[in-house]
């Protein structure tokens, strides 16, 4: 059976050569006699998995020395707990951005713990842009200061990072991580779900500046003080192996592409092709404000829902799956992140176009 073009916002596709490898080395990795899926976390050759994705992750994100690289679970959702559970110590105080649903659901989640205050949102335009802020409302004495720096469901990213001085920023990357270069030295804390650009679902990556380490509360669950895990070098308890074996791949798939520059330019003609062709269109448009329009995720309508539904069906039908956009939304959504090849793009702009020749 042909492989289909799944445009799945996540768990997604992950590269076909990866799958190859993965496949080739289920039952017996590297002459180990085991699968990935069996061996010890302790042991010397699963050791050489984790720390390679360790340091893979370093050399293709330019991570400085000063920050430490975590593989947890529980997914960003996880971390939207873990955050102020570890940073929230200080003043008590957290600045929040709502700009999308799981910034949302970040935010009332920090609120459990201590003073988090909402400085700006975008629910009034139905998050279809990154909202403008007003550094007169940051809190000088925050502990840090939470954005979501792209919008899964919504189709946003941010253009421009806020600058918040010597609060820390911390960002959920979930659905941007690996898409593109990015100045880790500008957080304090980076955290996303891997099943969208990184490896399946089940593992959790938190980039973390050092000195952010050791503030967490008293009362936190061990596994979730960042400290604890990675005082224990990721091996506090059994990581998500598989996960991780996979992660590497990945990361050893994007190094031989060229890196994060080279996949940026890939991504960014990918996009250009399909949001050039939205807005030349007589049948379909994009709610998104052009200068937040997502590299990952792109949103489109019909004119009526009765179109958007029968598009997602006859898509389906040609092999473009997975096309129908969030509940929250409606219409359309288009997740083309890093292993969605530009063939998959070309596919379902040449179905567009028929369909809109039937239809407008």
């Amino acid at each position: 059976m042909a492989r289909i073009f799944n445009f799945s916002a996540g768990p997604s596709m992950l590269p076909e050569s990866v799958l190859n490898r993965a496949a080739a080395e289920a039952l017996d990795y590297n002459g180990s006699g085991q699968s990935v899926m069996e061996m010890s976390h302790r042991s010397k050759v699963y050791e050489e998995i984790i720390f390679g994705a360790q340091g893979l992750f370093r050399q293709m994100m330019g991570i400085p020395e000063n920050y430490k690289v975590l593989f947890v679970q529980g997914g960003a959702s996880l971390q939207f707990a873990a955050v102020p559970l570890n940073l929230l110590t200080g003043s008590g105080k957290a600045d929040y951005v709502t700009s999308g649903q799981f910034s949302t659901k970040a935010y009332k989640e920090a609120q459990k713990y201590g003073d988090v205050r909402l400085v700006a949102s975008s629910k009034d335009a139905n998050f279809a842009h990154i909202p403008d802020l007003d550094p007169a409302k940051f809190t000088p004495d925050a502990d840090y200061f939470h954005i979501c720096h792209n919008n899964t469901i919504y189709g946003t990213k941010w253009p421009v990072l806020p600058q918040t001085g010597s609060v820390p920023l911390v960002a959920d990357i979930s659905s941007s991580f690996l898409s593109e270069p990015i100045l880790v030295e500008k957080f304090g804390v980076l955290y996303g779900g891997a099943q969208k650009n990184i490896a399946p679902a089940g593992l959790t990556v938190v980039i973390v500046r050092e000195d952010l380490l050791g503030r967490a509360r008293k009362d936190i669950p061990t596994v979730m003080d960042w400290k604890t895990v990675a005082e224990n070098d990721n091996m506090y308890n059994t990581p998500p192996c598989w996960s991780i074996y996979i992660c590497k791949l990945v990361l050893e798939w994007i190094r031989n592409l060229g890196g994060l520059a080279a996949l940026k330019e890939r991504n960014e003609h990918k996009a250009g092709l399909l949001y050039n062709y939205i807005d030349e269109s007589r049948l379909f448009s994009n709610p998104v404000r052009p200068d937040c329009r997502s590299l990952m995720n792109v949103t489109f309508v019909t004119p009526s829902d009765e179109l958007n539904a029968r598009f997602v069906k006859e898509a389906a039908a040609a092999g473009l799956v997975n096309l129908k956009g969030h509940r929250s939304v409606g219409g359309m959504r288009a997740s083309i992140y890093n292993a969605m090849p530009v063939e998959g793009v070309e596919a379902l702009v040449a179905f567009m176009k028929e369909f809109e020749a039937k239809n407008a």
